[in-house]
């Protein structure tokens, strides 16, 4: 290790015995106007992502082929931004460099040596060499050939297990930065509020909190390993009218503040995130990219935020082609700058040196070009990338060795997978193997899902997200198929298969070959769900949203015609949104949901159906039992759950939030708080015992609600203030201790001020949503009191040691 030596005085920017902030204030005051709006811009080289692709692949089969191709806004942004040289880009220097790695099918050392190139690039056409910031994707992984995939963001909710989460982030991080890249943009930390939109794949579920524990966990395993974590989409993209990619928000302020921000607020606070991307919608009227209320007000004055905003991709050009806020994309920068976004992405089109133009002019104020800069250039300190003795080639030294989908990778892969497996009904004929089941000798496994192990990938897995632009290329990593896992996983048993139809369209030619076969076995699985693609391309997936709950194509008549045969039909649905299913649950004889279980999913899924593998997930969204009637999530007030005798529509879910079987069974009782009543500024204690009473090891999710008895807004009947897996062998029980501060409590009021109010809140124990043995009131006594970013976000939960019943 060379040890770091002072530089001389007049070179403080370069010397890391300074503190960072010191050392961006001196380099700062060298840059020249331009040199500081070139840090704020960025260059998107190897983009070859065609906005009009021809939709070869099966999950475009049956769409509006209008539909599948229109994307303008795309296409106008490609033609202003596509043929710049990355020496005109980086003419006065440049803050970021888009996605070298996960643009092309690339091998790591190949995509280390474009790195390097890159870099020098930007590095020499810097009057001070400073060099770039490298970005990629990684909501599945790192989105790179060969890397490993792993279960979507959906599957991480269905886990409720934030050590495993941070486990895996730490994993990508360590990956990423190998291979010289700096910041990922992942977490998605969007909770849903429609299951019709296309992303809800990459979302962690429809709970603030659980979504809060999970996204901050991803963060602290990000950024542990060097990797800069980016939050988004900041805020409300997911709540969309008609669940429509980009669509208008017309929520009000008082449901942002309680849904929507407490995710980004949790990993601000307590996780320390590095940077957030705005989103791409506006909110009543206001574009998230130009609003100073969300991106400073809030973000920075009131949690502290001090890393950097940057743009989604090209929403600054957006703000005039789209939002029609701006005049052109030369407004839209100014207005998005001064709003406090701080870098665009991908490329530079509204933060170019236009910017320099209106300062000169009074149109726009400098110091916002200093504040942003500063907060760019600040970063790269932090990174190291101004240290001496930094070089691109330094950055990429490990490239050569590093393993992308290394064995730990695909265990950790695994292990995420089979956690997050949820059985919704085990049935007749669930676990196919193991002491006391019938031997099948004939298992006919049916469906597109048991036939293409991309349904297992989310929409931003490099095999789906790049590689169907490149089919000679396969997949880049082993993917086993459910067929495959299935016949491994059952060596005794004859395994046929027919793919029967595809993940959409409406080609039924493939039904009567599966059906005879399904009539023919002892035991048939039809695995259905998803396909992940981009822009129509897809059933699932950004730009893939769906009109209904219904499963797509004709899988839905596939499943029906299955099980008319009379063989036991074992439903496993394979998707990044939860798909009605009440014409088939109490038909089929097991049903499982499977959300998108990344490249392990195979062996997961047969682990689950033969019973090697103890269920353990649950349904970080609720599985709806009609496929009409959107949206709706569990988060509703009164008037909002149930029928009450006033609608013809009945939003009861056919599986609660939080639901999920086992092949064991547990107890969960013996609630006590330490005490009944506590001031507005006080805390309980809140313990159960929770019991494994089968014959088998399991784990239990034990889920502590709070429902409000009266308050001067509507609340939801019941909302999650804390969660807790545990693992119990046979008759084993342990106590679990939730401390419940009351600011958990806390709710935005009338005049739009959080407070926590005195009165009588009803506490309540269970597995689920639906599943709450043991209840309690708590009074909170005293005055009501307003809280604001100083209040406590998180509910420590303790488990104890293991006692066995006697």
């Amino acid at each position: 290790m060379i040890e770091a030596t002072r530089l001389p005085q007049d070179e403080v920017w370069l010397d890391p015995l300074r503190s960072p902030e010191v050392r961006v204030d001196d380099l700062l005051a060298r840059l020249t106007l331009a040199e500081k709006v070139g840090q704020l811009g960025s260059r998107w080289v190897l983009n070859d992502m065609s906005a009009t692709g021809e939709p070869d692949d099966e999950a475009s089969e049956g769409l509006d082929q209008a539909e599948v191709m229109n994307v303008a806004p795309m296409q106008d942004v490609f033609a202003a931004s596509g043929t710049l040289a990355l020496e005109d880009a980086a003419a006065h220097g440049l803050g970021h460099l888009t996605r070298v790695h996960g643009s092309l099918p690339l091998t790591p050392s190949e995509g280390a040596a474009e790195v390097v190139r890159q870099q020098r690039v930007v590095i020499e056409r810097s009057r001070l060499g400073i060099p770039a910031i490298v970005h990629e994707e990684c909501l599945t992984g790192f989105t790179a050939y060969g890397a490993t995939v792993y279960p979507a963001a959906i599957a991480w909710g269905a886990t409720f297990d934030p050590e495993l989460v941070e486990a895996m982030a730490a994993a990508i991080g360590r990956d990423m930065a190998a291979v010289g890249v700096h910041q990922g943009l992942s977490p998605v930390l969007d909770v849903v509020r429609d299951y019709r939109w296309g992303r809800v794949e990459e979302t962690m579920g429809e709970d603030p909190y659980l979504v809060s524990m999970l996204g901050a966990a991803y963060v602290r395993g990000l950024q542990g390993a060097g990797v800069i974590a980016t939050l988004k989409h900041f805020a409300g993209y997911s709540a969309s009218r008609a669940a429509r990619n980009h669509g208008p928000v017309p929520m009000g302020r008082r449901e942002l503040l309680d849904v929507i921000l407490p995710p980004f607020e949790m990993a601000v606070r307590e996780a320390g995130v590095g940077s957030v991307m705005n989103s791409y919608s506006d909110v009543d009227g206001v574009p998230a990219g130009a609003d100073p209320w969300l991106l400073t007000e809030t973000l920075r004055d009131t949690w502290g935020f001090t890393g950097t905003v940057v743009s989604d991709y090209w929403a600054v050009p957006f703000l005039s082609s789209m939002h029609r806020v701006a005049a052109d994309a030369d407004d839209a920068g100014a207005l998005a700058l001064a709003a406090g976004i701080d870098v665009e992405l991908p490329d530079t089109l509204g933060f170019g040196q236009q910017l320099t133009a209106r300062v000169a002019e009074g149109d726009l104020d400098g110091s916002v070009v200093d504040r942003a800069a500063r907060r760019v250039l600040l970063q790269k300190i932090r990174l190291g990338l101004l240290d001496p003795g930094w070089t691109p080639e330094g950055s990429v030294e490990r490239a050569a060795d590093v393993e992308l989908d290394s064995a730990d990778n695909r265990a950790l892969a695994r292990t995420m997978a089979e956690r997050s497996i949820v059985l919704l009904d085990a049935g007749d004929v669930l676990p196919l193997a193991g002491p006391g089941r019938p031997a099948h000798t004939k298992v006919a496994v049916i469906g597109p899902a048991a036939h293409d192990p991309r349904t297992f990938m989310g929409c931003y897995a490099f095999p789906n997200h790049v590689l169907p632009r490149y089919p000679a290329k396969g997949l880049g990593i082993s993917v086993p198929t459910l067929v495959e896992a299935l016949r491994s996983e059952l060596p005794d048993a004859s395994i046929v298969h027919a793919r029967g139809c595809s993940t959409s369209g409406s080609d039924r030619s493939g039904l009567a070959e599966a059906v005879s076969m399904a009539a023919d076995a002892d035991v048939c699985v039809v695995a259905v769900g998803d396909l992940a693609g981009l822009f129509g391309h897809g059933t699932s997936g950004e730009g893939c949203d769906a009109p209904d709950l219904s499963l797509p194509g004709v899988q839905g008549e596939l499943v029906a015609r299955l099980i008319e045969t009379g063989t036991p039909v074992v439903v496993v649905v394979v998707s990044g949104r939860p798909y009605a299913l009440g014409e088939v649950a109490g038909r089929a004889a097991g049903l499982v949901q499977a959300f998108m279980p990344g490249e392990e999913g195979a062996a997961a899924i047969a682990g689950v159906l033969s019973g090697r593998v103890q269920p353990s997930g649950r349904l970080p969204v609720q599985i709806p039992r009609s496929p009409g009637a959107q949206p709706g999530t569990y988060l509703q007030p009164l008037l909002g759950v149930g029928n009450h005798g006033i609608s013809t529509l009945d939003p009861t879910p056919l599986y609660p939030f939080g639901f999920g079987r086992s092949y064991t069974s547990f107890v969960i009782d013996g609630l006590e708080l330490s005490d009944d009543e506590i001031a507005t500024d006080g805390e309980v204690r809140i313990t159960v015992r929770v019991t494994n009473t089968g014959d088998l090891p399991g784990a239990e999710v034990v889920q502590l609600y709070l429902h409000d008895a009266v308050a001067q807004v509507t609340r939801p009947v019941l909302q999650l203030a804390g969660f807790a897996r545990v693992d119990l062998e046979p008759l084993e029980s342990r106590v679990v201790t939730f401390t419940l501060h009351a600011d958990r409590t806390a709710f935005t009021g009338r005049d739009l001020r959080r407070v926590v109010e005195p009165g009588d809140l009803q506490v309540m124990v269970g597995s689920s949503a639906a599943d709450l043995p043991c209840v309690a009131v708590l009074r909170l006594t005293g005055e009501p009191r307003l809280v604001g970013a100083e209040r406590v976000l998180v509910t420590p939960v303790q488990v104890s040691g293991a006692e066995r019943e006697r």
